[in-house]
């Protein structure tokens, strides 16, 4: 299955087993930069490391049982589907003593990770999806309109629309006034087909809900467009496409790609900077992973803003499931915390759980002066 939306993540974030421990595994499977040999190899490598690290653990028998049953399918899966996965990413994530497994298709490599845990390891799918918006690219002439969806990487059209508007007229008639009424009316249907390439382009927002809308179209044409979109479709029209007759898809998803990385790596400033502002001033926000797993436990978080890869050791209550970042014993119910890998993690997935929106910002950035992980709150502290 394809990976490219959010209710995925929450899905998999959703799925719990109050006696098993779920595995989750990522591959890098871009045959640009290594050839199949070497992502068999570190298929194999990861398997291994999965295997040795399951003999050290203490388990119980069902638990250690399941997690068996868990490598022995992915062995299986990389021996049948690995030499013909085409995808740049691999994940899998399986309990199977719980009979639940779920393969994905990535859009970009990830890093190669096996992971045994009580809950699957969704953080590289939220860090992945939030460096994407999904684009709609109009390309608009005097005649035609074809809508593109851009979006992780991939285009696709989405609809077209073709209008009998007259070609342009030399000056002819009475002192050239036949040739102006032609014009006014090539300009009425010149009106018309913006009027329903815009309304076309709402209906299409209404369906897909994108993030950005990049037009191309000749400057003349802008002025006369523009002001027929819907005020959402004003307040999302970021990109300007560059108007060719010889445009194809491939060139189009180029320049969107191009535009997404730079709008995309602008945002992630403006959010750290406002991140840091509102630190500043004393206002609605927190910083460091204390402050910000306290604000998280008593559901004060609005938006939770990570630095990229960012990990840390943590403890977690496995009663109330509060997180802490050293805490032996959990202040609330007393009960002993039990030691997680990465405190990150479970800061992202009891984040999914309360419905808080995750932001990631790319370092080096602001938010690494301030301990790689912050909140804006709820309410003021």
């Amino acid at each position: 299955m394809k990976f490219n939306s959010p209710g995925q993540i929450r899905t998999l974030a959703g799925f719990m087993s109050e006696n098993l421990l779920m595995t989750s595994f990522y591959l890098d499977n871009d045959k640009s930069r290594q050839n199949k040999k070497e992502i068999a190899v570190s298929f194999k490598n990861l398997l291994n490391d999965g295997r040795t690290r399951l003999e050290s653990m203490d388990l119980s028998k069902v638990r250690r049982e399941s997690l068996l049953q868990d490598l022995d399918k992915i062995g299986r899966f990389g021996a049948q589907s690995l030499p013909v996965w085409n995808a740049a990413g691999l994940a899998i994530f399986a309990c199977t003593g719980a009979r639940f497994w779920e393969e994905l298709a990535l859009p970009r490599a990830p890093r190669n990770h096996f992971i045994f845990d009580r809950s699957l390891y969704v953080r590289p799918l939220t860090s992945m999806l939030d460096e994407y918006r999904r684009i709609c690219a109009l390309l608009l002439d005097r005649q035609e309109a074809r809508w593109y969806e851009v979006f992780m990487g991939e285009i696709s059209l989405l609809d077209s629309l073709k209008s009998d508007v007259p070609s342009r007229v030399r000056e002819g008639g009475w002192q050239g006034y036949e040739s102006k009424r032609i014009e006014r009316h090539i300009d009425a249907h010149l009106h018309d087909h913006f009027k329903k390439a815009s309304l076309k382009t709402f209906d299409l927002f209404k369906k897909n809900q994108f993030y950005w809308l990049f037009l191309g179209c000749k400057e003349e044409y802008r002025s006369d467009f523009e002001p027929l979109l819907h005020p959402y479709l004003k307040e999302r029209l970021k990109g300007r496409l560059k108007t060719d007759s010889n445009n194809t898809k491939d060139k189009i998803l180029k320049q969107s790609l191009e535009m997404e990385r730079k709008f995309k790596a602008e945002e992630e400033t403006a959010l750290a900077q406002s991140l840091v502002s509102e630190l500043e001033k004393g206002g609605r926000a927190v910083s460091g992973m204390k402050e910000v797993l306290r604000k998280l436990n008593t559901w004060e978080v609005q938006s939770l803003v990570l630095s990229r890869n960012f990990a840390a050791e943590g403890t977690a209550c496995p009663k109330c499931h509060y997180l802490y970042v050293d805490e032996v014993r959990c202040p609330v119910c007393q009960v002993k915390t039990e030691k997680v890998q990465d405190i990150v993690h479970e800061s992202v997935h009891a984040a999914l759980d309360k419905k808080v929106q995750v932001r990631y910002v790319t370092p080096p950035s602001k938010l690494d002066r301030y301990g790689k992980i912050g909140a804006f709150l709820r309410y003021k502290v």
